[in-house]
């Protein structure tokens, strides 16, 4: 039997006792790894220890298949009707928004992300997608269609099996949530891998999946690294799809698995290095607003993250300037900091990257604009950092950071805007600043980008699908589109016999 983790804390916007277990949740249970491995957590916003937690190996993955593949052929994936989904995902969703305070709190303990933005934000955004998709769970259907006049077919959603869903730091619990709600709507069994460095949302979770009522195996959480865990659930012969979340570089790695193991489905959402297109007759003021928050939201750890900004030449010199002081005004401090815009990056290793990017971007003849260094307090801390005249091959042009680190670039016409938007292996979102409704729709129809926001930041929606294109991934997430990546079509043909004896 594992552990439960207790933890009070007292500040200006929570105060009150956290209590979550530590151990993986395996068939209904909260239970300590194969190995007795545990891993030590922090909290990014002053580098103290947290707690310990189990860190699942190869035989707990194979644990947790098991416990799945049971739940998904004895019980959950033929057993449980639909409307008994949706009323399960109905009940996680409240029992979620009665915890709101104390999940909000965990993100900012183990995460670093700002209580009052967890709470007025992120778990909101947890709560609207379970209901979505509870309204979705009997309402996924087929067709019927006439094939001839003694001959007819109809199609069938059926869900795909085990699927193994594996999501990083930066959000942890509204990652895992877009990939477990329609995977247990449609049917699914689930085995959640989150990041090493963040499960406890994701074990808080466990605990009210299993006072939900779900049966036991139909949701199991296995927090370990990448490289052990992450890898023998992409190899598994018996998980049948995966959803990955996370950079491109593991995502290729998954795929590779994927194909060697038993061809398993696979859904991609990666990295991006998002563009920004501010136009001449911008909203000046609303377009600095939306772009500080596009770069700057949870640090710039955030993969829809719009970095590179591009300011048509008429607007350039009054813009970059008042972004450059907006940037400089941003207030940062710890998870229960009230009046905080923006917190730590998660670790040191993290922290060690930006820098490393930041030190290349002047070595390549950048000019620095704003921020650039380390701030002087406890934690993981970069001030948000701008550069200007950035060659087009630098690396903080072309590659994705993932910290508070953007780049403005001048451009002339339409016509070049969108070749330099264009011009990345990545394509995620893109962001048009424009008083032209023509402009929006031309310039948003030829980016390359599986979603695109005219005057405002990368808001995501539980109603409209997100994915990328190009190295940013495929398969999409969110709205009705997700429904498709949890199940398979099966088309049924029936003969009609004239003389069919009753």
């Amino acid at each position: 039997m594992a552990e439960v983790f207790t933890h009070t804390v007292q500040s200006d916007t929570f105060t009150g006792t956290l209590s979550v277990p530590t151990g993986l949740f395996i068939d209904g249970e909260f239970v300590e790894s194969a190995t007795r491995a545990v891993i030590e957590l922090h909290n990014p916003s002053d580098g103290s220890f947290i707690t310990k937690v189990s860190l699942a190996g190869k035989k707990d993955i194979d644990a947790a298949v098991d416990s799945a593949e049971r739940a998904f052929e004895r019980s959950w994936g033929t057993n449980v009707s639909a409307p008994a989904r949706g009323r399960l995902l109905a009940k996680l969703a409240d029992l979620v928004e009665q915890s709101i305070d104390d999940f909000a709190a965990l993100e900012a303990l183990n995460a670093g992300r700002n209580f009052l933005h967890a709470r007025g934000h992120d778990i909101l955004d947890v709560i609207s997608t379970l209901r979505y998709y509870a309204g979705w769970a009997d309402k996924h259907f087929g067709q019927t269609i006439e094939t001839a006049d003694s001959r007819f077919a109809y199609t069938r959603h059926e869900p795909i099996g085990v699927c193994g869903i594996i999501v990083p730091w930066n959000f942890p619990l509204i990652l895992a949530v877009w990939s477990i709600a329609p995977a247990l709507a449609t049917g699914n069994a689930v085995v959640l891998k989150p990041s090493e460095l963040t499960p406890l949302t994701a074990l808080k979770l466990a605990s009210l999946v299993r006072a939900a009522g779900f049966p036991p195996g139909a949701f199991n959480v296995v927090q370990g690294y990448g490289a052990v865990a992450g890898e023998a659930l992409s190899a598994h012969m018996r998980v049948r799809k995966i959803a990955f979340t996370g950079s491109t570089a593991v995502g290729r790695r998954i795929m590779e698995l994927a194909a060697r193991s038993n061809l398993k489905r696979v859904t991609l959402e990666l990295g991006g290095k998002s563009p920004a297109i501010v136009f001449d007759d911008a909203d000046v003021e609303s377009a600095v607003a939306e772009i500080l928050k596009g770069m700057f939201t949870r640090s710039g750890q955030f993969c829809a993250a719009g970095t590179r900004i591009y300011v048509q030449e008429g607007i350039y010199d009054t813009l970059v300037p008042l972004l450059v002081h907006a940037a400089q005004s941003i207030p940062l401090g710890s998870g229960f900091e009230a009046d905080i815009a923006a917190g730590p990056l998660i670790s040191q290793t993290q922290l060690d990257r930006v820098l490393g990017y930041i030190e290349a971007g002047k070595g390549a003849g950048a000019t620095l604009l704003t921020g650039g260094t380390r701030l002087d307090r406890p934690g993981y801390f970069v001030a948000p950092t701008l550069f200007g005249d950035v060659p087009q091959d630098a690396s903080i042009l072309r590659e994705e950071i993932f910290g508070p680190v953007g780049v403005v670039v001048k451009f002339n016409t339409e016509s070049e805007a969108l070749r330099l938007a264009n011009e990345s292996t990545y394509g995620l979102v893109g962001h048009v600043y424009t008083q032209s409704v023509d402009r929006a729709l031309r310039v948003t129809r030829r980016l390359q980008a599986g979603s695109a926001f005219v005057n405002m930041f990368a808001f995501l929606d539980p109603h409209v699908p997100f994915g990328g294109v190009k190295q940013s991934g495929f398969g999409r997430q969110l709205g009705q589109k997700a429904l498709d990546e949890y199940t398979v079509l099966k088309a049924v043909h029936i003969r009609v016999l004239e003389n069919a004896r009753l």
